[in-house]
Protein backbone atom coordinates (compact mmCIF):
# COMPACT_ATOMS: atom_id res chain seq x y z
CA UNK A 1 0.00 0.00 0.00
CA UNK A 2 1.18 3.54 -0.93
CA UNK A 3 2.23 5.81 1.97
CA UNK A 4 -1.03 8.16 2.81
CA UNK A 5 0.36 10.92 5.49
CA UNK A 6 -3.12 10.75 7.08
CA UNK A 7 -5.02 7.46 8.05
CA UNK A 8 -8.13 8.32 7.74
CA UNK A 9 -7.61 8.26 4.04
CA UNK A 10 -6.80 4.01 4.18
CA UNK A 11 -7.50 2.82 0.81
CA UNK A 12 -8.21 -0.68 2.79
CA UNK A 13 -11.85 0.84 3.01
CA UNK A 14 -13.61 0.71 0.13
CA UNK A 15 -15.29 4.44 0.52
CA UNK A 16 -17.89 3.79 -2.58
CA UNK A 17 -19.38 0.13 -1.46
CA UNK A 18 -19.80 1.85 2.30
CA UNK A 19 -21.50 4.39 0.92
CA UNK A 20 -24.50 2.16 -0.53
CA UNK A 21 -23.87 3.85 -4.07
CA UNK A 22 -24.76 1.80 -7.19
CA UNK A 23 -23.07 1.85 -11.01
CA UNK A 24 -23.63 5.13 -12.52
CA UNK A 25 -21.40 7.49 -15.00
CA UNK A 26 -19.07 9.60 -14.51
CA UNK A 27 -20.27 13.07 -13.23
CA UNK A 28 -18.70 16.64 -12.84
CA UNK A 29 -18.76 18.02 -9.47
CA UNK A 30 -18.29 21.48 -10.32
CA UNK A 31 -20.93 23.31 -9.12
CA UNK A 32 -22.07 20.62 -7.35
CA UNK A 33 -22.32 23.25 -3.98
CA UNK A 34 -24.32 25.57 -5.63
CA UNK A 35 -27.60 26.59 -3.89
CA UNK A 36 -30.92 25.78 -5.02
CA UNK A 37 -31.70 29.04 -6.51
CA UNK A 38 -28.82 29.05 -8.74
CA UNK A 39 -30.45 26.01 -10.63
CA UNK A 40 -33.71 27.95 -11.04
CA UNK A 41 -30.95 30.21 -13.64
CA UNK A 42 -30.20 26.55 -15.52
CA UNK A 43 -31.77 26.70 -19.03
CA UNK A 44 -33.58 23.77 -20.30
CA UNK A 45 -29.93 22.72 -22.08
CA UNK A 46 -27.97 23.02 -19.17
CA UNK A 47 -30.43 20.51 -17.16
CA UNK A 48 -30.34 18.17 -20.11
CA UNK A 49 -26.06 18.12 -19.69
CA UNK A 50 -25.63 18.72 -16.29
CA UNK A 51 -27.74 16.51 -13.22
CA UNK A 52 -27.88 17.56 -9.48
CA UNK A 53 -24.41 15.78 -7.74
CA UNK A 54 -26.26 14.23 -4.30
CA UNK A 55 -24.79 14.13 -1.05
CA UNK A 56 -23.05 10.94 -1.41
CA UNK A 57 -21.40 11.70 -4.60
CA UNK A 58 -20.37 15.15 -2.96
CA UNK A 59 -18.78 13.20 -0.06
CA UNK A 60 -16.83 10.61 -2.59
CA UNK A 61 -15.52 13.46 -4.76
CA UNK A 62 -14.53 15.13 -1.16
CA UNK A 63 -12.68 12.15 -0.51
CA UNK A 64 -11.07 12.00 -3.94
CA UNK A 65 -9.69 15.62 -3.76
CA UNK A 66 -8.08 14.53 -0.82
CA UNK A 67 -6.34 12.17 -2.57
CA UNK A 68 -5.32 14.21 -4.48
CA UNK A 69 -4.01 16.59 -2.26
CA UNK A 70 -2.18 14.54 0.22
CA UNK A 71 -1.42 10.93 -1.24
CA UNK A 72 1.71 9.57 -2.80
CA UNK A 73 2.13 9.14 -6.50
CA UNK A 74 1.78 5.43 -5.80
CA UNK A 75 -1.37 5.71 -4.45
CA UNK A 76 -2.86 8.35 -6.50
CA UNK A 77 -2.17 6.15 -9.57
CA UNK A 78 -3.55 2.99 -8.41
CA UNK A 79 -6.46 4.91 -7.10
CA UNK A 80 -7.28 6.80 -10.74
CA UNK A 81 -5.79 4.04 -12.90
CA UNK A 82 -8.74 1.85 -14.68
CA UNK A 83 -7.02 -0.86 -16.56
CA UNK A 84 -4.91 -3.76 -15.92
CA UNK A 85 -2.53 -5.27 -18.74
CA UNK A 86 -1.16 -9.02 -18.89
CA UNK A 87 2.36 -8.37 -19.86
CA UNK A 88 4.42 -12.03 -19.85
CA UNK A 89 1.96 -13.22 -17.57
CA UNK A 90 2.42 -10.80 -15.30
CA UNK A 91 -0.98 -7.71 -14.89
CA UNK A 92 0.50 -4.27 -15.35
CA UNK A 93 -1.51 -1.54 -14.34
CA UNK A 94 -1.92 1.63 -16.37
CA UNK A 95 -4.04 4.59 -16.98
CA UNK A 96 -5.75 5.82 -20.26
CA UNK A 97 -4.94 9.78 -21.32
CA UNK A 98 -8.59 10.52 -19.52
CA UNK A 99 -7.73 8.99 -16.03
CA UNK A 100 -4.36 10.60 -16.07
CA UNK A 101 -6.29 14.24 -16.45
CA UNK A 102 -8.86 13.30 -14.58
CA UNK A 103 -6.02 12.22 -11.66
CA UNK A 104 -4.76 15.59 -11.78
CA UNK A 105 -8.44 17.43 -11.69
CA UNK A 106 -10.12 18.02 -8.80
CA UNK A 107 -13.74 17.49 -8.56
CA UNK A 108 -14.26 14.87 -11.43
CA UNK A 109 -15.57 11.86 -9.93
CA UNK A 110 -13.80 8.24 -10.54
CA UNK A 111 -16.09 5.88 -12.65
CA UNK A 112 -18.49 3.68 -10.47
CA UNK A 113 -17.02 0.33 -9.28
CA UNK A 114 -13.17 1.49 -10.02
CA UNK A 115 -10.93 2.84 -7.15
CA UNK A 116 -8.43 2.09 -5.19
CA UNK A 117 -6.47 -1.26 -6.84
CA UNK A 118 -9.20 -1.64 -9.20
CA UNK A 119 -9.12 -2.21 -12.03
CA UNK A 120 -10.32 -3.59 -15.46
CA UNK A 121 -9.18 -6.09 -17.41
CA UNK A 122 -7.85 -4.85 -21.20
CA UNK A 123 -6.25 -6.90 -23.99
CA UNK A 124 -4.79 -4.13 -26.37
CA UNK A 125 -4.78 -6.89 -29.25
CA UNK A 126 -8.29 -7.93 -28.73
CA UNK A 127 -10.10 -4.45 -27.78
CA UNK A 128 -11.27 -1.72 -29.73
CA UNK A 129 -9.26 1.71 -29.15
CA UNK A 130 -12.26 2.98 -28.13
CA UNK A 131 -11.99 1.22 -25.14
CA UNK A 132 -9.38 3.63 -23.58
CA UNK A 133 -10.69 7.00 -25.47
CA UNK A 134 -10.46 8.31 -28.79
CA UNK A 135 -6.84 9.34 -29.42
CA UNK A 136 -5.88 11.78 -32.51
CA UNK A 137 -3.24 9.84 -35.05
CA UNK A 138 -0.87 12.10 -34.15
CA UNK A 139 -1.31 11.96 -30.43
CA UNK A 140 1.45 12.46 -27.71
CA UNK A 141 0.45 9.96 -26.16
CA UNK A 142 1.56 7.49 -28.65
CA UNK A 143 5.09 8.45 -27.89
CA UNK A 144 4.49 6.18 -24.64
CA UNK A 145 3.61 3.28 -26.42
CA UNK A 146 1.39 1.61 -29.38
CA UNK A 147 -1.61 1.78 -27.21
CA UNK A 148 -1.18 5.11 -25.96
CA UNK A 149 -1.55 3.87 -22.26
CA UNK A 150 0.33 5.54 -19.36
CA UNK A 151 2.28 3.26 -16.89
CA UNK A 152 3.28 4.32 -13.03
CA UNK A 153 7.18 5.60 -14.61
CA UNK A 154 4.98 7.60 -17.59
CA UNK A 155 3.22 8.77 -15.05
CA UNK A 156 5.70 10.33 -13.19
CA UNK A 157 7.40 11.78 -16.20
CA UNK A 158 4.52 13.20 -17.06
CA UNK A 159 3.60 14.72 -13.95
CA UNK A 160 7.60 16.19 -13.69
CA UNK A 161 6.93 17.76 -17.17
CA UNK A 162 3.67 19.39 -16.39
CA UNK A 163 5.02 21.15 -13.50
CA UNK A 164 8.43 22.22 -14.53
CA UNK A 165 8.80 25.86 -16.42
CA UNK A 166 10.68 25.85 -19.34
CA UNK A 167 12.81 28.04 -18.08
CA UNK A 168 14.26 25.34 -15.40
CA UNK A 169 14.77 22.71 -18.44
CA UNK A 170 16.47 25.06 -20.47
CA UNK A 171 19.11 26.13 -17.59
CA UNK A 172 19.44 21.97 -16.68
CA UNK A 173 19.65 20.89 -20.31
CA UNK A 174 23.07 23.49 -20.42
CA UNK A 175 24.16 21.93 -17.40
CA UNK A 176 24.94 18.89 -19.03
CA UNK A 177 25.64 20.26 -22.33
CA UNK A 178 29.42 19.78 -21.73
CA UNK A 179 30.39 20.78 -25.31
CA UNK A 180 28.46 23.74 -26.12
CA UNK A 181 26.76 21.86 -29.13
CA UNK A 182 23.17 22.34 -27.54
CA UNK A 183 22.37 18.56 -27.36
CA UNK A 184 22.25 15.84 -24.57
CA UNK A 185 22.37 12.33 -25.23
CA UNK A 186 20.56 9.66 -23.21
CA UNK A 187 22.68 9.21 -20.01
CA UNK A 188 22.94 13.33 -20.09
CA UNK A 189 19.14 13.64 -20.32
CA UNK A 190 18.30 10.96 -17.68
CA UNK A 191 20.82 13.29 -15.30
CA UNK A 192 18.54 16.35 -16.29
CA UNK A 193 15.32 14.28 -15.84
CA UNK A 194 16.47 13.46 -11.61
CA UNK A 195 17.36 16.69 -10.96
CA UNK A 196 14.47 18.16 -12.52
CA UNK A 197 12.28 15.92 -10.96
CA UNK A 198 13.86 16.17 -7.45
CA UNK A 199 12.96 19.79 -7.16
CA UNK A 200 9.01 19.17 -8.04
CA UNK A 201 6.98 18.20 -4.79
CA UNK A 202 6.16 14.61 -7.41
CA UNK A 203 9.99 13.92 -6.82
CA UNK A 204 9.84 15.26 -3.29
CA UNK A 205 6.86 12.86 -2.34
CA UNK A 206 7.58 9.48 -4.69
CA UNK A 207 9.36 6.62 -2.94
CA UNK A 208 9.58 3.35 -5.12
CA UNK A 209 6.73 0.80 -3.89
CA UNK A 210 7.78 -2.96 -4.97
CA UNK A 211 4.63 -4.47 -3.31
CA UNK A 212 2.39 -2.59 -5.26
CA UNK A 213 4.30 -2.82 -8.72
CA UNK A 214 4.54 1.22 -8.38
CA UNK A 215 8.43 1.39 -9.24
CA UNK A 216 9.52 4.16 -11.33
CA UNK A 217 11.69 2.38 -13.99
CA UNK A 218 12.53 5.24 -15.75
CA UNK A 219 11.61 7.02 -19.57
CA UNK A 220 9.86 3.87 -21.38
CA UNK A 221 11.91 2.35 -23.93
CA UNK A 222 8.98 4.16 -26.67
CA UNK A 223 9.88 7.46 -25.27
CA UNK A 224 13.16 6.62 -25.58
CA UNK A 225 12.91 6.04 -29.13
CA UNK A 226 10.98 9.13 -29.76
CA UNK A 227 13.56 10.97 -28.20
CA UNK A 228 16.74 9.61 -29.24
CA UNK A 229 16.04 6.88 -32.01
CA UNK A 230 16.19 2.69 -31.60
CA UNK A 231 20.27 2.57 -31.33
CA UNK A 232 19.78 5.04 -28.08
CA UNK A 233 22.35 7.42 -29.97
CA UNK A 234 20.41 10.13 -31.43
CA UNK A 235 20.97 13.71 -29.70
CA UNK A 236 18.25 16.01 -28.24
CA UNK A 237 17.91 19.79 -28.10
CA UNK A 238 15.91 21.52 -25.39
CA UNK A 239 13.88 22.96 -28.54
CA UNK A 240 12.79 19.68 -28.89
CA UNK A 241 12.16 18.67 -25.97
CA UNK A 242 10.35 21.76 -25.44
CA UNK A 243 8.12 21.33 -28.37
CA UNK A 244 7.11 17.86 -26.69
CA UNK A 245 6.53 19.69 -23.58
CA UNK A 246 4.37 22.11 -25.45
CA UNK A 247 2.52 19.40 -27.60
CA UNK A 248 1.65 17.94 -23.97
CA UNK A 249 -0.10 20.83 -22.83
CA UNK A 250 -1.93 21.10 -25.66
CA UNK A 251 -3.28 17.53 -25.50
CA UNK A 252 -3.92 18.00 -21.64
CA UNK A 253 -5.93 21.15 -22.76
CA UNK A 254 -8.12 19.38 -25.82
CA UNK A 255 -9.23 16.23 -23.29
CA UNK A 256 -10.45 19.10 -20.26
CA UNK A 257 -12.22 21.01 -23.42
CA UNK A 258 -13.94 18.04 -24.69
CA UNK A 259 -15.05 17.15 -21.30
CA UNK A 260 -17.58 20.16 -21.94
CA UNK A 261 -17.82 20.69 -25.61
CA UNK A 262 -20.94 20.61 -27.42
CA UNK A 263 -20.65 21.13 -31.09
CA UNK A 264 -17.12 22.40 -30.29
CA UNK A 265 -17.91 24.87 -28.12
CA UNK A 266 -17.77 25.11 -23.95
CA UNK A 267 -20.63 27.22 -22.70
CA UNK A 268 -18.99 30.65 -20.82
CA UNK A 269 -20.28 29.04 -17.60
CA UNK A 270 -17.67 25.89 -18.27
CA UNK A 271 -15.00 28.36 -19.09
CA UNK A 272 -15.75 29.84 -15.88
CA UNK A 273 -15.33 26.79 -14.00
CA UNK A 274 -12.67 25.68 -15.49
CA UNK A 275 -10.42 28.70 -14.61
CA UNK A 276 -11.54 27.99 -10.82
CA UNK A 277 -10.72 24.86 -10.80
CA UNK A 278 -7.57 25.00 -8.93
CA UNK A 279 -8.59 28.40 -6.88
CA UNK A 280 -9.13 27.00 -3.46
CA UNK A 281 -11.93 29.50 -2.94
CA UNK A 282 -14.94 28.77 -0.83
CA UNK A 283 -17.91 27.49 -2.50
CA UNK A 284 -20.23 30.15 -1.88
CA UNK A 285 -17.84 32.46 -3.78
CA UNK A 286 -16.82 30.09 -6.56
CA UNK A 287 -21.23 29.82 -7.02
CA UNK A 288 -21.82 33.83 -6.43
CA UNK A 289 -18.67 34.06 -9.48
CA UNK A 290 -20.26 31.34 -11.61
CA UNK A 291 -23.74 32.76 -11.27
CA UNK A 292 -22.95 36.20 -12.63
CA UNK A 293 -21.34 34.29 -16.03
CA UNK A 294 -24.55 32.39 -16.06
CA UNK A 295 -26.59 35.16 -15.65
CA UNK A 296 -25.04 37.55 -18.31
CA UNK A 297 -24.76 34.94 -20.96
CA UNK A 298 -28.22 32.91 -20.66
CA UNK A 299 -30.10 34.95 -23.53
CA UNK A 300 -27.40 34.90 -25.93
CA UNK A 301 -24.71 32.32 -25.67
CA UNK A 302 -21.77 32.60 -28.09
CA UNK A 303 -19.65 29.66 -26.15
CA UNK A 304 -15.73 29.53 -26.44
CA UNK A 305 -14.08 27.86 -28.84
CA UNK A 306 -11.24 25.63 -28.62
CA UNK A 307 -8.77 28.13 -30.41
CA UNK A 308 -10.07 30.71 -28.04
CA UNK A 309 -9.17 28.26 -25.20
CA UNK A 310 -5.74 27.58 -26.12
CA UNK A 311 -5.36 31.31 -26.50
CA UNK A 312 -5.95 31.70 -22.76
CA UNK A 313 -3.80 28.69 -21.68
CA UNK A 314 -0.78 30.57 -23.96
CA UNK A 315 -2.05 33.75 -22.03
CA UNK A 316 -1.45 32.06 -18.49
CA UNK A 317 2.17 30.33 -19.32
CA UNK A 318 3.12 34.50 -19.29
CA UNK A 319 1.46 35.05 -15.94
CA UNK A 320 4.32 35.94 -13.86
CA UNK A 321 5.45 38.63 -16.60
CA UNK A 322 1.50 39.20 -16.83
CA UNK A 323 1.50 39.76 -13.27
CA UNK A 324 4.31 42.20 -13.08
CA UNK A 325 2.77 44.10 -15.98
CA UNK A 326 -0.50 44.92 -14.28
CA UNK A 327 1.00 45.75 -11.04
CA UNK A 328 2.85 48.52 -13.15
CA UNK A 329 -0.13 49.92 -14.16
CA UNK A 330 -2.15 49.48 -10.50
CA UNK A 331 0.94 51.48 -9.23
CA UNK A 332 0.65 54.31 -11.65
CA UNK A 333 -3.54 54.23 -10.27
CA UNK A 334 -4.36 53.29 -13.88
CA UNK A 335 -7.31 50.79 -13.79
CA UNK A 336 -7.29 47.73 -15.68
CA UNK A 337 -10.25 47.70 -18.14
CA UNK A 338 -11.04 45.26 -20.52
CA UNK A 339 -8.81 47.28 -23.06
CA UNK A 340 -6.20 47.40 -21.16
CA UNK A 341 -5.88 43.41 -20.09
CA UNK A 342 -6.54 42.82 -23.85
CA UNK A 343 -2.86 45.48 -24.56
CA UNK A 344 -1.11 43.20 -21.75
CA UNK A 345 -1.89 39.97 -23.37
CA UNK A 346 -0.63 40.77 -26.93
CA UNK A 347 2.57 42.85 -25.56
CA UNK A 348 3.46 40.41 -22.74
CA UNK A 349 2.27 37.55 -23.46
CA UNK A 350 2.64 37.88 -27.23
CA UNK A 351 -1.74 36.44 -27.48
CA UNK A 352 -4.37 38.07 -28.98
CA UNK A 353 -6.92 37.22 -26.75
CA UNK A 354 -11.22 37.39 -28.18
CA UNK A 355 -13.08 40.09 -26.96
CA UNK A 356 -15.49 37.38 -25.79
CA UNK A 357 -12.98 35.95 -23.74
CA UNK A 358 -11.93 39.10 -21.91
CA UNK A 359 -15.54 39.97 -21.40
CA UNK A 360 -16.29 36.28 -19.89
CA UNK A 361 -12.73 36.85 -17.60
CA UNK A 362 -14.23 40.03 -16.63
CA UNK A 363 -17.68 38.85 -15.37
CA UNK A 364 -16.37 35.87 -13.37
CA UNK A 365 -13.82 38.33 -11.35
CA UNK A 366 -15.23 41.38 -11.35
CA UNK A 367 -17.68 41.52 -7.72
CA UNK A 368 -18.99 45.18 -7.70
CA UNK A 369 -19.78 45.45 -11.84
CA UNK A 370 -17.21 48.65 -11.55
CA UNK A 371 -15.86 47.28 -15.30
CA UNK A 372 -12.33 46.94 -13.83
CA UNK A 373 -10.19 43.78 -12.41
CA UNK A 374 -9.06 43.00 -9.42
CA UNK A 375 -5.57 42.27 -10.49
CA UNK A 376 -4.53 40.34 -7.00
CA UNK A 377 -7.19 37.94 -7.16
CA UNK A 378 -7.03 37.50 -10.92
CA UNK A 379 -3.55 36.98 -10.90
CA UNK A 380 -3.67 34.96 -7.67
CA UNK A 381 -6.29 32.22 -9.22
CA UNK A 382 -4.34 32.44 -12.67
CA UNK A 383 -1.02 31.03 -10.96
CA UNK A 384 -2.68 28.60 -9.30
CA UNK A 385 -4.77 27.46 -12.40
CA UNK A 386 -1.21 27.34 -14.51
CA UNK A 387 -0.09 24.66 -12.38
CA UNK A 388 -2.73 22.58 -12.20
CA UNK A 389 -2.01 22.12 -8.62
CA UNK A 390 1.35 20.52 -9.53
CA UNK A 391 3.63 22.95 -7.06
CA UNK A 392 2.31 22.05 -4.22
CA UNK A 393 3.63 19.14 -1.84
CA UNK A 394 1.87 16.39 -1.27
CA UNK A 395 3.48 15.24 1.97
CA UNK A 396 2.42 16.11 5.40
CA UNK A 397 5.62 16.75 6.87
CA UNK A 398 7.05 13.26 7.75
CA UNK A 399 9.54 12.83 4.67
CA UNK A 400 10.74 15.78 5.19
CA UNK A 401 11.33 15.72 8.70
CA UNK A 402 13.02 12.30 8.05
CA UNK A 403 15.45 14.15 5.34
CA UNK A 404 16.09 17.12 7.84
CA UNK A 405 17.16 14.36 10.84
CA UNK A 406 19.31 12.70 8.19
CA UNK A 407 20.84 16.01 6.73
CA UNK A 408 21.74 16.91 10.17
CA UNK A 409 23.36 13.50 11.58
CA UNK A 410 25.58 13.99 8.28
CA UNK A 411 26.63 17.50 9.15
CA UNK A 412 26.92 16.56 12.41
CA UNK A 413 29.35 13.39 11.60
CA UNK A 414 31.29 15.24 9.06
CA UNK A 415 31.91 17.88 11.70
CA UNK A 416 32.84 15.79 14.43
CA UNK A 417 35.51 13.66 12.59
Amino acid sequence: MGLNGMSWFDGSVDWKKSLGIKAASVKDSEGSNEDSEDSEFEDEKDKKKKKKVGFRDRRIIGYEDRIRAYSTPDKIFRYFATLKVNIDGDWEIFMTPEDFVRSITPGIKQPEGLGLDSFKKFDPTRQDKDAIGMLEPDSIFYKFGQTGLISFSDYIFLLTVLSTPPRNFEIAFRMFDFNGDGEVDSEEFSKVQEIIRNQTSVGMKHRNHSTTGSVDHGMSSALSSYFFGTDGKKKLTVSQFLEFQRQLHREINKIEFDRHAENNLISERDFGSVLLTYAGLPDSKKSRMLKRVRRKYKEDPKGITFEEYLAFWRFLKSINDVDTALSFYHLAGVSIDQETLKHVAKTVAMVELSDHVIDVVFTLFDENNDGELSNREFVSVMKRRVMRGLDQPKDTGFVKLINAVVKCATSTHMYSD
